[in-house]
């Protein structure tokens, strides 16, 4: 540390992009495009703050084994047009990468060793590799093993214990079980999501924080489907479980593409952006949970969060959760009676928004400070589970 004590740490502006599904409008873009995308965005939206001020770029993504290799938070610096003198770095987390750019930044801030920092994650899910081991020997007999690297394990150490190592699916069915959560609350679930998110869309609570990528037009985030209703996605087969299965395509997030960007700063960098913040940053916490129960992860990171906050469920304002599964989401609420689930996801969440890995929690981090902007002051709570295990927690306040 350069200081004896810690500095406050201020979200001056959030921005991210449209959430395209699978295949579809942004498939075309690389990563380390819609990263340098809204890295270039979050900047010109402040033009008092001389981006050579900007002492680091720390970007989350899951993937790594594509376009986004080879330090994807550097290449966006590059890409972006910013200064070469900006550096930048890349960490994963895996679902919560884009929420640990922001604790990592946020803690680098609050410690004096930076003043001025960019923050967010980049997943492009429609791009992921294929890839395969590389052989031991020249030339070995027989085709290569090939591995998706779009979502889940891959090339798994055998010496993980198999209840470790399930789909995350059947990690979801494994949730509902626990807190028998049936098939019909999941579904009612999921479709209160795609109406938040269609609402929040056409209400145009999403104006002044997406800020559409270059060419490509969408109108809100292309898999909310308000459409839909329980008995639509009754019909829909149990996707991990043939037998008493109740996890669904439909009630779980879909697969995504998408980049999210947050610029932060203490009180000197602050002056220097001439803007006013969103929000600030009060505390972070994250646990580990048995790998299989990885949805259940955010249950006590939470609960850390807002004990070093010296904050109870009764002081929040606003709460982002991410939706992996409705199941899970729903196994987290059971968990915290004290939590008015009506605070929980007010704009939509990821069953219907999506959930393009890296960046979800950027995204998550910067939709608390804009819904804490707007509400003019309050507590704020960002929240994921993560794959293998974890879970992850951001309390932010106005």
């Amino acid at each position: 540390m350069t200081n004896d004590r810690l500095r406050d740490v201020y979200v001056v502006d959030a921005v991210r992009t449209h959430v395209g599904r699978y295949g579809g409008a942004l498939a075309s873009v690389r990563p380390d495009d819609l990263a340098a995308h809204v890295l270039r965005s979050l900047v010109e939206r402040s033009p008092a703050l001389d981006p050579a001020r900007i002492d680091d770029v720390v970007f989350g993504n899951a993937n790594g084994a594509g376009e986004e290799n080879r330090n994807v938070g550097r290449m966006a610096v590059l890409l972006a047009g910013l200064p070469t003198s900006v550096p930048g770095v890349t960490v994963n987390r895996l679902c919560a990468s884009g929420l640990e750019a922001v604790v990592h930044a946020a803690r680098t801030i609050a410690c004096g060793d930076a003043s001025v920092l960019v923050a967010g994650g980049v997943e492009s899910m429609s791009r992921a590799p294929w890839v395969v081991p590389k052989p031991e020997r020249a030339f070995p007999a027989g085709a290569p093993q090939m591995h998706s690297t779009t979502l889940g394990w891959r090339m798994t150490n055998p010496e993980m214990p198999p209840e470790w190592t399930v789909s995350l699916g059947e990690g979801a069915e494994l949730i509902a079980e626990r807190h028998g959560i049936g098939r019909d609350a999941q579904d009612a679930f999921a479709v209160a999501s795609h109406e938040k998110a269609a609402r929040a869309w056409k209400d145009g609570l999403y104006d002044g924080e997406v800020v559409p990528y270059d060419g490509i037009e969408l109108s809100r985030d292309e898999t909310i489907r308000d459409g839909t209703s329980v008995e639509a996605l009754a019909r829909l087969r149990t996707a991990f479980r043939t037998e008493g299965g109740t996890v669904t395509a439909g009630n779980s997030s879909p697969l995504n593409d998408g980049a999210a960007a947050l610029l932060l700063t203490d009180e000197a960098g602050l002056a220097a952006s001439g803007r006013e913040p969103l929000a600030r940053i009060r505390a972070s916490a994250v646990t580990g949970i048995e790998p299989q129960l990885y949805g259940l992860g955010p249950v006590e990171a939470v609960r850390r969060a807002l004990e070093k906050a010296g904050r109870r469920f009764a002081d929040l304002r606003t709460v982002e959760l991410n939706e992996a599964f409705a199941a899970q989401a729903l196994g987290c609420l059971r968990e915290w009676p004290d939590l008015d689930p009506a605070l929980v996801n007010p704009r939509g969440g990821a069953l219907a928004i999506g959930h393009p890995l890296g960046a979800s929690g950027a995204r998550l981090a910067g939709a608390v400070a804009h819904q804490l902007a707007a509400a003019g002051s309050g507590v704020g709570l960002a929240a994921l589970c993560i794959g293998v295990g974890q879970g992850q927690a951001l309390l932010l306040e106005r």
